[in-house]
């Protein structure tokens, strides 16, 4: 069993930069895969970032160049770094994982057994 919580929203500026952190439980985390997915008002979950177990990372054409996803397995953790935050990255950002292998997208959330919460971004025009 691997509980996941994520931290670091908030409401900021369009061009300023948030951290998000998934803090994970469970000695097994680092052979999960984990991902970045976000949920605005009205709209569907949709893939971020991710980044597998080897340390192979994945990202949505939005924010590839904005954001970087990366892991620390010492700190059981993995950070969503967003930069240069646009109006349109507001949204709920949950964190995933699971035992993506490598014939599995790490763009779907049905590959994730594991949910945070969620924490909320707003990014103000």
């Amino acid at each position: 069993q691997v509980q996941l919580v994520e931290s670091g929203g908030g409401l900021v500026q369009a061009g300023d930069s948030l951290r998000l952190s998934c803090a994970a439980s469970g000695r097994t985390f680092s052979q999960y895969a984990v991902a970045w997915f976000r949920q605005a008002p009205g709209k569907e979950r949709e893939f971020v970032a991710a980044i597998r177990s080897g340390g192979s990372t994945n990202y949505a054409a939005s924010v590839k160049g904005r954001f970087t996803i990366a892991r620390d397995n010492a700190q059981n953790s993995v950070y969503l770094q967003m930069i240069s935050l646009r109006p349109e990255d507001t949204a709920v950002y949950y964190c995933a994982g699971g035992l993506v292998d490598m014939y599995t997208s790490v763009r779907l959330p049905t590959s994730y057994i594991y949910w945070g919460q969620g924490t909320p971004v707003t990014v103000s025009s």
